[in-house]
């Protein structure tokens, strides 16, 4: 039987990337848990007090439940309308491509994701300003509308692969346009919204600009901005605003543990057959 080689290239590539991504993260967590008089020795050494009260101090300086809170809630309900009507509004392009209505909105929509952003960054500012927007519920409709056109790319070129006779299939049973779209695409979207779910709540939790520009109330504030605020307050104390990039990473890096493992489990079994 033949014994496979090892490819050591890839393996040091490997262990070179993975060096590149535990170091930082080894160097944040030894840090937050470190005395301030322990900064002035080597940088990797261990601490040798584990001052787990740093975490307890950022907790209350950041106010972080209360923007642990707003981040959770901007992130769900984005993740689930950008799901829900993304994919209703590529559904209706991918299949009406023919008209040269929905071909316009198509390439309109794709042509909006070469806009950069800071081009309409002050007039969305004026804009919600001036219709009451700058709050939470305005973050949320403008997360959803900056996801719409990368999604209807990568929704449309998907749901061209379901064979449409799975559709008119569903018709001749009596479905409805709407009944054959929740009962027949959308359960076979799952790989497609999965990915989707994925990017757009790494996009929403991760947001740094947009909350700063729109977000007038310091209480809506989410957690990168509050991270922010606190960097500008507290620059001096490394431990303290170690502990509290920790806490902010910390419930992302868990959902996206579990949603890694969700999405690939969805692409193995989601495939049209």
């Amino acid at each position: 039987m033949k014994k496979n080689k090892t490819n050591w290239l890839v393996t040091g590539l490997l262990l070179l990337g993975s060096l590149f991504i535990l170091l930082p993260l080894y160097l944040t967590i030894n840090i937050a848990l470190k005395t301030p008089a322990e900064m002035g020795e080597p940088l990797l050494s261990l601490p040798k007090e584990w001052r787990f009260q740093n975490f307890l101090n950022a907790i209350e300086l950041t106010n972080f439940f209360n923007a642990l809170s707003n981040s959770f809630t901007v992130t769900a309900a984005v993740v689930v309308l950008t799901v829900l009507s993304n994919s209703l509004v590529s559904y209706a392009i991918a299949r009406n491509m023919h008209k040269r209505f929905f071909k316009a909105l198509f390439y309109y929509f794709v042509s909006a994701m070469f806009v950069p952003f800071p081009i309409i960054m002050l007039p969305l500012v004026r804009q919600t300003a001036i219709w009451n927007m700058d709050n939470v519920f305005g973050l949320i409709c403008l997360y959803i509308v900056f996801q719409l056109s990368f999604n209807v790319f990568i929704y449309v070129g998907y749901i061209k692969s379901i064979p449409v006779e799975l559709e008119e299939a569903a018709i001749m049973d009596g479905a409805s346009a709407w009944g054959t779209f929740w009962k027949v695409i959308f359960p076979l979207l799952a790989p497609m919204n999965a990915t989707v779910a994925i990017l757009t709540a790494l996009y929403a939790w991760n947001d740094f600009l947009l909350p700063l520009v729109i977000l007038t109330n310091p209480a809506d504030a989410t957690l990168p901005l509050t991270q922010y605020i606190f960097q500008s307050e507290f620059s001096t104390n490394y431990n303290l605003a170690f502990a509290s990039y920790l806490l902010a990473m910390l419930p992302l890096v868990i959902v996206y543990l579990i949603a890694q493992r969700w999405i690939i489990s969805n692409v193995t079994r989601g495939a049209v057959k």
